[in-house]
């Protein structure tokens, strides 16, 4: 167990565990939905769980939509690599940066189980029907987080092969 806890960065805490609690805290006050568990074990992967997907929506979802709206811009991926090498505090940015990206994502995500907790109460959504529709979303969701992610890696190879 300890080794488990060792291998928790600052970015799985600030990125995962902490966005995950967070919405299972907020949800649990402004939804009909209780998502805390009693055992502190099984609480912390689920959370850990919450707030990956979260973090997820944010990088597949958000992230792209702000690059096309203008609101961010982005530099290339091999100049941040090179970068990185040079100022090692870029990383920390990075890491800040995805946090608040991160955030972002669990406020819209409870403003979206909001509405949803609305709709289900207004227009008697079944639960079988809404458990194949959350499903097939974190599936779909983590597929564009797995190409992202094998994306990412081959750049960074890429980057690394050029003299």
């Amino acid at each position: 167990m300890k080794d488990l806890f060792d291998k928790l960065t600052t970015y799985n805490i600030f990125n995962y565990l902490f966005p995950g609690i967070l919405f299972v805290v907020i949800a649990n006050a402004i939804t009909d939905y209780n998502l805390i568990l009693e055992n502190n074990f099984l609480g912390a992967f689920l959370y850990y769980f919450i707030g990956m997907t979260i973090s997820r929506f944010g990088s597949v979802i958000i992230e792209p939509a702000l690059k096309k709206l203008k609101f961010i811009k982005f530099r290339e991926y091999k100049d941040f690599v090179n970068a990185s090498k040079q100022d090692t505090k870029i990383e920390l940015f990075s890491e800040i940066n995805n946090t608040y990206r991160t955030i972002n994502s669990m406020l819209l995500l409870l403003l979206l189980l909001k509405l949803y907790n609305f709709c289900a109460e207004n227009f008697r959504i079944e639960n079988h029907i809404a458990l194949v529709i959350l499903t097939v979303s974190i599936t779909t969701l983590y597929m564009f987080s797995y190409r992202k992610q094998t994306n990412y890696i081959s750049k960074r190879i890429d980057a690394n092969n050029k003299p």
